[in-house]
């Protein structure tokens, strides 16, 4: 039902989660030498220094469980449930950002990218899907109770 505002949430957030499959997460200067971190991990002159199949794999969860929670719309409880999972993805997703950045680079110079702010984003915007569903159900809920 894409007429519902928290539709319009999660398919928000589905394209800010999608469009991290193309974007990069952050340049890194280290020993006078420039890496690349992006979906495929740090790439030193076009050659894997890193591999980012782990961010790859938990990018890609995030990505499905939004298109299924957007498919959900009958099912309002599961439908928090797994928007509550997601978040919960989207914060670790964070942690694996500091975590491929700082481990084996310390003290070099991280130049983070746009979109390393997306998961941020789409975790508002989760939380406020979140609320409007709370909402339908309370509101489906009284309805039951009047008849």
């Amino acid at each position: 039902m894409i007429q519902r505002i928290q539709t319009i949430y999660m398919l928000i957030a589905a394209i800010l989660i999608g469009a991290l499959f193309a974007l990069p997460f952050a340049e890194i200067v280290a020993h006078n030498e420039l890496y690349l971190f992006n979906i495929k991990g740090i790439l030193k002159n076009g050659e894997l220094v890193n591999n980012g199949l782990p961010i790859m794999l938990f990018v890609g969860l995030i990505l499905v469980l939004h298109v299924v929670a957007i498919f959900l719309y009958k099912n309002r409880v599961l439908q928090m449930r797994l928007l509550t999972f997601t978040i919960i993805l989207l914060l670790g997703l964070f942690g694996m950002f500091y975590f491929f950045t700082y481990y084996d680079f310390k003290g070099a110079e991280i130049s983070f990218k746009l979109s390393v702010v997306f998961p941020l984003v789409a975790i508002i915007l989760d939380y406020l899907a979140i609320r409007n569903i709370r909402k339908d159900e309370d509101l489906v809920r009284s309805v039951n109770r009047i008849r």
